[in-house]
């Protein structure tokens, strides 16, 4: 009884602020909100990047995996995330999942909403909050949706106005320069009724999930891709789309989380040629709360190659993704990245990745958490994968201060951090050093004025004792 009167409620809420965000409501109710927004400092800039903070003013990192079940559908749906893949998380240090979920099994027809749906991502979010474990709930599409044999937008919210549609089986991404995926894709940022669903969709997911303790934000869509005119190529075409529809999507879609959840971050990402060391051209996304959540992949490995060591992808990479957070103060968790952890120069890659993502994020989720082959962090024993160990490493999960510089040499196994305290931090610096790091043991030096630390399992804490603005450093190695 309790789960349906929370349903008709939220269908209720989602139904009047639809009519709000779209202009429907009389000027003078829009002009005066039951509630303004409330602005918390939620962040701190150092130096050229930002940090989300926690309820204490420490500067939080994240490190962790995409969960997403492509192949289960409908009743079926989630079949293959289970409790014991977040506990196997965390119990190697792990403090970030990213969910997929897809619009076409959350709304199988126009307005009806699978409850059990919810439920399922609710338990997922449950699972996580009992590992400690924060979620991004991620809008999955691949090639848009069902309508184009993949998953994401559903069939009933694609127009291609009958242009043909070839699959591609052996390079699935060039399916999206198809024009009739193309044409699906602009009929969603420009019909109304489309604007209205994808925004009425996103507000029964946060009317639903807003308040739990494990949610970290949402991911508003997956890759977004748009509409080619005549004599654009992919630079022009994603030039233009970034700082016009996307943008604008981007905001309506955040507006319209607003209306029912005011707390939670809301994560953005740019087109995928970023990917190829093009700048985005998005323009400002006016959230109190808004994240920067681009991909990171190798496009020659993508396509089956090895990892050059020398090649020019990171430094182009680096140089193209920093700009846009950097002047907007954006925190940057990365969504998506990986490679097939057994080409030759592996090793390497996963080694340089982190390395990068150290220098410019503060967070990312590896794709993917699963059990068998591909980029999958485990066998299908459900042992992580030589090369993809390279992944569990020390990090500084919350910071009592301003992160100056962290980084960590899995060749001495050799972690560093170095931080400045700050007034508005309180709390200690929590450590993450997972077990498989250090078996034979580790020692901790600091050096600064007045610290003290303990270990306790996975865990090193560091409490400062001297006056705000003073540097410390940490450095943990092996025993």
């Amino acid at each position: 009884m309790r789960s349906t009167s929370r349903v008709a409620l939220a269908a209720l809420t989602v139904i009047a602020a639809v009519a709000l965000l779209l202009g429907v409501l009389p000027a003078q109710a829009q002009a005066h909100p039951d509630r303004a927004p409330v602005r918390v400092p939620d962040r701190v800039t150092v130096g050229d990047r930002t940090f989300i903070t926690d309820g204490q003013g420490r500067a939080l990192q994240w490190r962790g995996f995409n969960l997403a079940d492509k192949n289960s559908r409908g009743a079926n749906a989630f079949a293959d995330i289970h409790e014991y893949d977040l506990k196997d998380m965390a119990a190697r240090g792990f403090n970030l999942a990213r969910l997929a979920f897809f619009w076409d099994d959350l709304e199988p027809t126009p307005g009806h909403y699978d409850r059990g749906y919810l439920t399922k991502m609710r338990r997922i979010l449950d699972w996580a909050n009992r590992y400690h474990i924060k979620v991004i709930l991620d809008a999955h599409q691949d090639v848009y949706g069902p309508h184009f044999g993949s998953r994401g937008v559903p069939d009933w919210a694609t127009r291609d106005e009958g242009l043909p549609f070839w699959p591609i089986p052996d390079d699935w991404f060039s399916e999206y320069f198809e024009p009739s995926v193309q044409t699906a894709f602009d009929h969603l940022y420009k019909d109304a009724d489309f604007r209205a669903a994808h925004a009425r969709m996103w507000m029964t997911v946060a009317s639903a999930l807003g308040r739990h303790p494990a949610l970290l934000g949402y991911d508003l869509m997956n890759e977004p891709f748009a509409k080619f005119l005549e004599g654009e190529d992919l630079p022009a075409a994603a030039a233009r789309f970034e700082a016009t529809e996307l943008t604008e999507l981007w905001n309506r879609l955040a507006r319209a989380i607003r209306l029912v959840d005011r707390k939670s971050w809301v994560f953005v990402e740019p087109t995928v040629i970023v990917g190829v060391g093009v700048p985005t051209r998005m323009g400002h996304i006016d959230d109190p709360h808004a994240g920067y959540a681009p991909h990171f992949y190798e496009t020659a490995m993508e396509t089956g190659a090895d990892y050059d060591p020398n090649g020019p992808f990171i430094p182009s990479y680096e140089a193209a993704i920093s700009d846009y957070p950097t002047r907007h103060r954006m925190p940057v968790i990365v969504g998506e990245w990986g490679g097939n952890p057994y080409v030759p120069h592996a090793s390497q890659f996963v080694t340089d990745m982190t390395a990068s993502l150290d220098r410019f994020a503060s967070g990312w989720t590896w794709w993917q958490w699963c059990r068998g082959g591909g980029y999958c962090f485990l066998d299908q024993t459900g042992t992580a994968k030589p090369n993809a160990q390279l992944l569990v490493q020390p990090y500084a999960q919350a910071v009592a201060g301003d992160p100056l510089t962290f980084a960590y040499d899995p060749a001495t196994r050799t972690y560093t951090l170095t931080f400045r305290t700050r007034d508005t931090a309180v709390g200690p610096t929590r450590i993450t050093v997972p077990r498989d790091t250090y078996p034979g043991g580790y020692r901790i030096d600091i050096q600064g004025n007045k610290a003290s630390w303990d270990h306790y399992g996975q865990s090193v804490t560091v409490t400062t004792h001297g006056r705000a603005g003073a540097t410390y450093r940490v450095t943990i190695s092996p025993r």
